[in-house]
């Protein structure tokens, strides 16, 4: 079994676009995880002049990286750190609702529920907070995993 460390690492991202910073709980049924968004991030230059907020976009793909990629890592692990590492996702769906905004320097918590996962393809019910445990943005991803090969 892998430890949430390991699944954090064998992530496929890199700054600045690695949106977790820690796995606090995973099961079978689902995930839980935290990251700060950073006042440096690249995209608080342009979005927006003098009152920089976290696009949408990268809210989602926070939500999707913690809800999403590692719990089916977590899901497809087979003991072997290096199969891990080779782990492919392929976003294929999104629907979110968007309800506060998150400023730079913001920690927040991601939750994540298995709809299902069959045939590769992995689909969660996700939620994020912030600190005072308000919901900012809340909704279903679903994604393909697939392991690469060594070529």
């Amino acid at each position: 079994m892998s430890s949430y460390a390991e699944i954090v690492k064998a992530l496929p991202y890199a700054y600045p676009f690695l949106f977790v910073d820690k796995i606090l709980s995973m099961d079978e049924e689902g995930c839980e995880g935290t990251y700060v968004f950073k006042k440096d991030l690249p995209f608080y230059q342009g979005h927006f002049k003098e009152n920089p907020v976290t696009p949408g976009v990268i809210l989602t793909e926070c939500c999707a990286q913690i809800g999403l990629v590692c719990l089916g890592l977590f899901l497809c692990r087979d003991g072997d750190p290096h199969t891990m590492k080779k782990m492919m996702v392929a976003l294929t769906s999104t629907e979110m609702e968007f309800l506060k905004p998150v400023f730079p320097g913001e920690r927040v918590r991601v939750h994540s529920e298995k709809v299902y996962f069959r045939f590769n393809k992995l689909k969660c019910k996700v939620a994020m907070f912030n600190e005072k445990d308000e919901l900012i943005c809340k909704g279903l991803i679903a994604g393909m995993l697939k392991t690469g090969s060594d070529e």
